[in-house]
């Protein structure tokens, strides 16, 4: 395990970590989630061994420390991600992210090109204010303290256990400014930023979520989209020879 500070007030991220060849793989996590839990199954896969691989707990999340003064906005989580790979000496990095942690990619993208080489972005959240069956819609729609003293509890309840037992290492407090950050986006918004992107891009669809709104805009911009069959949201578990694939480059 390793750690860096990020809020100028001593709080860390960590992340765990394997040696191996560069350029790194970067594996990102999604609101309450964990990046060890939904990627490392997947970065061991005989086709993706022997690169270096992280696996990063966003700010409130898993092993990483919880401050409750910090903000959990999409720029905060970028800025506390920047952090963790500028002390581990990561530059032009292949950033495989999921849900909320592939938005977190796309501003990190924007914010500081020199850390990212390459976006694999599964199911990534790439307009502000989603529909209310998103996750981050139903946490969101409380009141902060509300959910922290009573509401979490009952989200974890209706979440399913596959999400709750990650969820329920996450802070409470934490989760919901993350909801909410998540449910504002960036500025500008996430999908204006990847397409404005240079890097290589490739967007991961389940085929249970229905069709990507403006997949051809975000084709006509160089991203490929992929739909992913038998999958859906959680694509590195319901269809992880396909997700395996594509992190490795390849086309379908």
């Amino acid at each position: 395990m390793r750690e860096a500070e990020f809020d100028g007030r001593g709080s860390r991220v960590r992340w765990t970590e394997t040696p191996g060849a560069e350029p790194a793989r970067v594996y990102v996590h999604g609101l309450g989630a964990m990046s060890s839990v939904y990627h490392a199954h997947i970065a061991s896969r005989p086709e993706l061994a022997g690169r270096r691989s992280l696996f990063v707990d966003l700010p409130g999340h898993g092993i990483s420390d919880r401050p409750q003064d910090f903000g959990y906005t999409l720029d905060d989580h970028a800025g506390a991600l920047a952090a963790a790979l500028d002390a581990a000496g990561v530059n032009g990095a292949e950033l495989i992210a999921h849900s909320m942690g592939g938005s977190v990619a796309i501003v990190l993208a924007h914010r500081r090109p020199d850390l990212v080489s390459r976006l694999v972005l599964t199911e990534a959240n790439l307009d502000a204010f989603p529909p209310p069956t998103a996750g981050s819609s139903g946490i969101a729609a409380h009141e902060e303290d509300d959910f922290v003293n009573g509401a979490h509890a009952r989200v974890l309840e209706d979440v399913g256990p596959q999400w709750a037992a990650t969820m329920r290492l996450a802070d409470p407090r934490a989760l919901h400014r993350s909801a909410v950050g998540l449910r504002r986006g960036s500025e500008p918004v996430m999908r204006t930023l990847l397409e404005g992107l240079h890097v290589d891009r490739v967007y991961l669809q389940g085929e249970h979520s229905g069709e990507l709104t403006g997949h051809q805009d975000l084709e006509a911009a160089g991203v490929r989209v992929v739909t992913v069959p038998g999958a859906g949201h959680n694509v590195m578990f319901d269809n992880p020879d396909a997700f395996a694939a594509a992190v490795a480059g390849a086309r379908a």
